[in-house]
């Protein structure tokens, strides 16, 4: 029998692959939170005076992300690749779950936005003190703030626990995974602009293996020139 060929070239199985996905997830989910939060109250039962305010500001929003959402993909199969033979099942679960639920999660919070402004664009004015409005706009708070910041740090957590057990990443990086994870766990209900951890988190990961991957290519380098 032949053996199977891989469907991806290495250069997209590198840490340097993790570390580009990483870093765009972070920077177009940092962007996007952003403008949410500079536009729409944190209160959900406000009257959606952000609808003539800051319009435009969640439509760039939720066309971002989408975006991060297909870079944060990415990050999780290349991480995955990583740890290859080292991949606990249990841990891949709790890891794979957690980051696809965060994702789900944080996709039908954004069509539900969506679905907000597509119909204030239809019929201004109408919704104001509507019941159905009220509603969409409360369940969306919900799915963000109570369900996917707890999926966020709930990857966090998992992620830090598979750095400890296998050192994919440097253990020292855990420390500062489990932190910000009990943080988004326990303490976002409570603190505004909580779930930039996540994105920063994310950040901080990417930017340790693009550092690592760029020093071994280096050192790859000078010792195939100082081999005679």
């Amino acid at each position: 029998m032949t053996p199977p060929v891989p469907l991806t070239r290495g250069r997209l199985r590198t840490p340097r692959a993790a570390a580009v996905a990483g870093i765009l997830f972070s920077g177009l989910l940092t962007l996007a939170f952003l403008l949410l939060l500079s536009a729409v109250p944190r209160d959900s039962a406000e009257h959606g005076t952000w609808l003539a305010n800051g319009l435009d500001r969640v439509v760039l929003a939720i066309n971002l992300i989408p975006f991060a959402g297909v870079a944060f993909l990415w990050f999780i199969g290349v991480v995955r690749d990583r740890l290859a033979e080292a991949e606990d099942r249990l841990f891949a679960t709790v890891f794979l779950g957690s980051g696809l639920l965060f994702l789900v999660l944080m996709f039908v919070a954004s069509a539900v936005f969506g679905a907000i402004v597509l119909v204030h664009v239809a019929h201004p004015g109408a919704l104001g003190d509507s019941p159905a409005f009220a509603l969409a706009r409360a369940f969306a708070y919900t799915l963000v703030n109570v369900y996917a910041i707890r999926m966020a740090g709930m990857f966090m957590l998992i992620t830090s626990t598979i750095a400890l057990r296998t050192a994919f990443i440097a253990r020292w990086l855990a420390a500062p995974g489990f932190a910000m994870g009990l943080f988004l766990l326990f303490a976002s209900p409570w603190i505004d602009w909580t779930f930039i951890v996540f994105p920063l988190w994310a950040l901080l990961i990417s930017v340790y293996l693009l550092v690592t991957s760029l020093k071994k290519e280096g050192d790859g380098r000078q010792t195939e020139r100082s081999v005679p």
